[in-house]
C-alpha cells in the first residue's frame, strides 16, 4: 500500500481554505530560484528550487485582507509548519508587491528532483541563513498580528 500524498493545508483568514497536493501546486505558474545560504553545521549550501510563488498559492485561497489600503496588510503574518515540527514566520509585507515583493516559493522540486513524496518546501531566497526553509510543509496559517499595546496573559 502506498502512503498518502502529502498535502498543504491553507487555513486561517481565507475565504476558500484548501488542502493542496504537490501535483496541484505544480499546476500553478512556476518560478525557478537559485539560492545559497550559510548552514551553521554544514557551511555554504547552494540549491535550485522550482515551484509556485507563495503569494500565488495564497491568492487562490482568497485571503481575507483589506487590499484597499496598504497599512491594513502590514499586520498579517503567515506561519508555515513542516512535518518535522519546524516552523517559520513570514510577514504578508514580505511577499506583497507593494512592499518587499519577495519571490518566496512553495517549491515542488529541488535541484531538479521532484518533492512529491516529501511535500513542498518553503524557500526564502533573500535569507542569508537557511533557517526559514521549511521542508515537508504541511500547513500555512494566515492571520492578523495581535495588538502589541494589549498584553496577553
Amino acid at each position: 500500500m502506498t502512503p498518502p500524498e502529502p498535502t498543504v493545508r491553507l487555513h486561517g483568514h481565507f475565504d476558500r481554505p484548501a488542502e493542496l497536493t504537490v501535483a496541484q501546486l505544480r499546476a500553478l505558474p512556476s518560478r525557478r530560484v537559485e539560492v545559497s545560504f550559510d548552514c551553521r553545521s554544514a557551511g555554504e549550501r547552494r540549491h535550485g528550487y522550482e515551484g509556485p510563488a507563495l503569494l500565488d498559492v495564497l491568492r487562490a485561497a482568497r485571503p481575507r485582507i483589506d487590499f484597499s489600503g496598504r497599512k491594513q496588510r502590514l499586520r498579517f503574518l503567515l506561519s508555515v509548519a513542516g512535518a518535522d515540527g519546524h516552523r517559520a514566520v513570514v510577514s504578508w509585507a514580505e511577499i506583497d508587491p507593494d512592499f518587499g515583493g519577495q519571490e518566496i516559493l512553495l517549491a515542488t522540486s529541488m535541484d531538479g528532483a521532484p518533492l512529491d513524496g516529501a511535500g513542498p518546501q518553503l524557500v526564502v531566497p533573500g535569507d542569508h541563513c537557511g533557517a526559514r526553509c521549511v521542508s515537508s510543509v504541511t500547513a500555512v496559517w494566515l492571520g492578523p498580528l495581535g495588538d502589541p499595546a494589549r498584553p496577553t496573559v
